[in-house]
């Protein structure tokens, strides 16, 4: 039996204290990992459904005839690394850049702390920038600091809680307009930019993709939440660059 409680690493950041916890669920009698920023809980292993969809929903959007090359993959946000394992199981996937502005997040999934971590860092694949994704965004650079102006097949980004509801005020120019047609010029033709949302389809934004992307929609993610015993619904947003 494990310990009921205890705090794996304790940082402090720019924008918070950051902590890694691990706890067990004495209801459903598994250990729970988690990472907190401040009071606020920024993921849990006992919610990973709409992580994983948004590698899945994302990648299924990619067009699969690129004259047999792999897909070039950025997940924005490593969190406990469930999107970026998502990504790796496409086989289709040649490479993939996991860009996360909090050092210590990185440091726990190459010291293995984290349940994925060693599987993240044993494919080749994969590798991780320490970086601001936003700042990133919005530079000619662009996501991959060993090429500079690399475009993408797909970018799926899960950093804030929504796109109005933000970890840092700074990252709100990147939800206009503006900051999504500097975004958009770092995917390929026929890329793909999948959105996670911790809340319900925001008709206004699903319409400021449309005015960027060639097609833009929102999917509905709705898993089991053990802790309130009901359905609990989040959302996935895709836009399309043509």
């Amino acid at each position: 039996m494990s310990a009921f409680f205890e705090e794996l690493d304790f940082r402090p950041t720019p924008i918070g204290a950051l902590s890694l916890r691990r706890r067990r669920d004495l209801r459903l009698g598994v250990d729970v990992i988690e990472i907190k920023l401040g009071d606020e809980y920024l993921m849990s292993s006992q919610f990973t459904a709409s992580e994983i969809a948004l590698a899945k929903l994302g990648l299924a959007e990619v067009d699969t005839d690129r004259a047999g090359k792999g897909l070039d993959v950025v997940v924005g946000g490593l969190g406990l690394g469930y999107t970026a394992k998502a990504v790796l199981e496409d086989e289709r996937v040649s490479s993939l850049v996991v860009v996360d502005a909090l050092q210590a997040v990185i440091d726990w999934h190459e010291e293995g702390l984290v349940p994925l971590g060693r599987d993240l860092t044993a494919d080749p694949r994969c590798r991780f920038v320490h970086g601001d994704f936003f700042a990133l965004a919005a530079s000619a650079d662009g996501f991959d600091p060993e090429t500079s102006g690399r475009v993408f097949d797909a970018v799926l980004l899960d950093i804030d809680h929504s796109p109005d509801f933000l970890l840092d005020p700074d990252n709100a120019a990147f939800y206009g307009e503006a900051g999504l047609a500097r975004f958009a010029a770092h995917l390929r033709s026929g890329g793909v930019f999948g959105l996670w949302s911790n809340d319900r389809p925001d008709e206004s934004f699903t319409a400021r993709l449309r005015q960027v992307f060639d097609d833009a929609r929102a999917e509905e993610v709705t898993f089991d939440n053990p802790l309130q015993d009901e359905p609990f619904t989040q959302t996935v947003y895709l836009a399309k660059k043509e």
